[in-house]
Parts: structure tokens; sequence; C-alpha cells
């Protein structure tokens, strides 16, 4: 311990390393579900959030509403990531109005359920540009900045599928592969340079994404027995991921792929 009147430096406590306090966060596709969690859990341990998705509404929508009640600021942006010109409209603004963000949490994500012999040319770049393509640009755009100054945290979702193959859903299959690959690229590059990029991998989440699978008669008992938890998870089940890898608790983590899957993956 420090004397008193001594300049050393103090020691956060471990729980003050999970706070994030007067830090700035982007959660995109942040509308419902996981982004939804992920926002309200962000701003629960103290940061300000932006929001963006694509049906977002200006003002009073839910995620707006748990930012607010957990006593944090809220600013909402709509924009629809299947158009390249979209996502550089929204970075050049969302930079333009806040010089400063210090996490970004690449949530934005959508998938088309066709066998590969009819998943045409526009179902396949429309996962793309959305999953994998808008993934990039944000990073690039958002983390050119975080290198500047040295820190940032970069946290993209990925999926059981950036692992295995899936069925009857190659394209975002491919997408969520490409995104793991991404983390681990950034993750080299600005290692050094105070910026720390990882990715959970959500495993079946409850979501109006995996609806179909959950309301399948045969899919669905065929999930939940390989899941050693026994049950679908929630999007709560990753606020804990999320708010230890924007901390300064995960500052010695980077390039890695947390898999929050019940279990899925030990199987």
């Amino acid at each position: 311990m420090a004397k008193p009147g001594s300049t050393t430096t103090k020691i956060m406590s471990i729980l003050d390393r999970f706070r994030l306090d007067g830090k700035v966060a982007v959660v995109t596709g942040c509308r419902r579900g996981i982004g939804m969690g992920l926002a309200a859990a962000l701003a629960e341990a103290g940061a300000d959030i932006i929001g963006v998705s694509k049906s977002l509404e200006p003002t009073g929508s839910d995620v707006e509403k748990a930012v607010l009640r957990a006593g944090r600021k809220f600013r909402g942006y709509q924009y629809d990531f299947r158009s390249r010109k979209a996502v550089h409209d929204f970075t050049k603004r969302v930079m333009a109005d806040f010089p400063v963000i210090d996490i970004l949490v690449a949530n934005a994500g959508t998938t088309i359920r066709k066998a590969a012999t009819e998943h045409s040319d526009e179902m396949w770049d429309e996962v793309m540009e959305v999953n994998l393509n808008s993934q990039f640009v944000l990073s690039r755009d958002l983390g050119r900045r975080m290198v500047e100054r040295g820190a940032g945290k970069i946290i993209f979702i990925a999926s059981l599928l950036s692992f295995q193959g899936g069925i009857l859903v190659p394209g975002y299959a491919a997408s969520k592969g490409g995104v793991a690959q991404l983390t681990k690229a950034l993750a080299n590059e600005w290692g050094d340079k105070g910026v720390q990029v990882n990715a959970i991998a959500p495993g079946y989440i409850a979501t109006e994404l995996c609806a179909p699978l959950k309301n399948d008669p045969e899919r669905n008992p065929a999930i939940v027995a390989r899941i050693p938890a026994g049950r679908w998870g929630t999007p709560e089940d990753l606020q804990g991921a999320a708010v230890f890898l924007a901390s300064p608790a995960s500052d010695y983590v980077n390039g890695t792929l947390l898999t929050v899957d019940g279990g899925w993956m030990a199987r």
C-alpha cells in the first residue's frame, strides 16, 4: 500500500476495474434482443450509449428507456447497414457528433435461411454487407481514432457458426467466420497501441433472429438436448461478458472469441 502523501498511483479494486464511468459506447443493432441487452448492461456499468439500428425510433425507444433508467445518456441514430453508403454516412456523422468514442459493440446482424442451391447472389450480398462489410468499415473508421488516442475497446458479435457450418445459412456462417478472423487481424495490428479487439460468440439465444429454430418442433428439442445448461440463452446471459470486454478488467485480453453458449462448444 502507498504511504500517506505518496505519489504512487492507486491500484483499482477489482470491482472498480469493471466500471465504465465516463466512457462513450456505440452499440449497433440495439433496438431489441442482444443489442438492447448489451446497451443496457454498458449503461448500468456507467457508459453513455450511442445506439444505431435500421428501425430505431427517434425518441422513446425501449433501449433509450433502459439506458435512461440506468442514469446514463442516450443518443439514437437510424441507419440501415444493408447499404454501404448508410454505413459511411453513419460513421461520418457519429464521429462528428462524438469526437471521442471509447467502445464499439458491433452487434448489427441478419440472416437468411435458404439452402445453398437456392441462396441467390442478392441474399449472399445482403448478409455479407450487414454482418461483415459494415463491421469492417465501422471498426476501421472508429478504430483509427482509438489508435490515435492509444485507447479503445472493440467487441464484435460472432457466433457458434464462427466455428461450425450450420444448416441452411451459408451466408451467415461465412460472414461469422469472417468476423472471427477480422477480430484476430485487428487485434494483431492494434494490440500494442492500447486497443483491445475481441468477440463474443453467443450460443442459441432466444431472440427474434432465432425464432424459426426455437419454434421448430424437431430442431428445438435437438438443440436443447446438446446444451449442457439445458436451455436457450437470453440477452442477459451475454451482459457480463460485454461489460468485461469493454472495461479495464480485460486490458490484457486481445483477439479472443469468448463463447457464451451454455456449454454447447464443450460437447
